[in-house]
């Protein structure tokens, strides 16, 4: 195989499976830094949002200027860039508010010392349906994000390579959300581990499948469009789950420093890399 082809798949392979680290924190982390929580949400948004209008949309731009005149191709990537924000609202609004890590990552518990063997039965069942839906829901949103973080590190892969370190660390909160009720319900560290290690799998499945579906079409004109919507795709997730999830971690202004430091290293480190 291709040693390119090799590289993207395990990129977008590492990025998919620290859902696992988020397992992993939410079993042996008797505590959490909200501040540094929030920090690292801004961070990963800032990255996000810089390589989306600094990379990766100028990228997409160049492509279609190859088959369109320069305002025609701008328009098309700004509308394909749209397009990729509206699938991404689709897919959260296909998801059920109850089972979307984007709307729903706190898990109340009875206190089982006062609570009757029934309630408690009753609380288990709703924290195991809780976790196998979120963990649905994340596969889902991990698909089209392993294809683009494929792609990208296959077209490009300084640009993939940071992207993918965004989507990692990102994911390691939806980790969480998904081991902890599985957790709570079951009081088996492995079937929550090994549920939301699952769900970090659709990452690379979307970068396999999608590829072996596209490969053949795959030249300019179809990566412009695509790292277009791409760029809709990483915005998105960057103000609908990172911001929001940082912003109710933490007060004061820990998430816009978070924004601040990752497009700051990630300008720096891109100019860096082409000296």
């Amino acid at each position: 195989m291709d040693s390119a082809l090799l590289l993207a798949f395990a990129v977008t392979l590492g990025a998919g499976l620290a859902t696992g680290i988020g397992s992993t924190i939410a079993f042996f982390a008797k505590t959490t830094n909200k501040g540094f929580f929030a920090i690292s949400m801004g961070f990963s948004a800032g990255v996000m949002i810089y390589l989306s209008f600094v990379e990766i949309l100028p990228k997409a731009t160049g492509y279609l200027a190859e088959y369109f005149p320069e305002v025609q191709a701008a328009a098309l990537a700004a509308a394909a860039l749209v397009a990729g924000l509206i699938v991404m609202a689709l897919i959260d609004a296909l998801v059920p508010s109850g089972a979307n890590p984007h709307e729903n990552t706190q898990v109340e518990l009875l206190d089982e010392s006062r609570a009757t063997a029934p309630e408690i039965e009753k609380q288990n069942q709703a924290l195991l349906r809780m976790g196998l839906f979120v963990a649905l829901a994340i596969a889902i949103h991990n698909f089209p994000e392993g294809l683009a973080t494929f792609l990208l590190v296959l077209d490009d892969p300084e640009i993939g390579i940071a992207l993918a370190i965004a989507v990692a660390m990102h994911n390691i909160p939806e980790g969480i959300a998904v081991s902890v009720p599985v957790y709570y319900a079951t009081k088996s560290k492995l079937k929550a581990f090994r549920l939301s290690f699952l769900s970090g799998l659709a990452e690379p499945a979307g970068a396999v499948i999608g590829y072996l579906i596209l490969a053949q079409f795959l030249n300019h004109l179809v990566l412009g469009v695509i790292f277009a919507m791409v760029a809709g795709v990483m915005i998105f997730l960057a103000i609908d789950t990172l911001l929001p999830t940082a912003r109710n971690s933490a007060r004061g202004h820990l998430t816009v420093y978070g924004v601040i430091a990752g497009m700051a290293v990630m300008a720096s480190s891109l100019i860096l890399l082409r000296i």
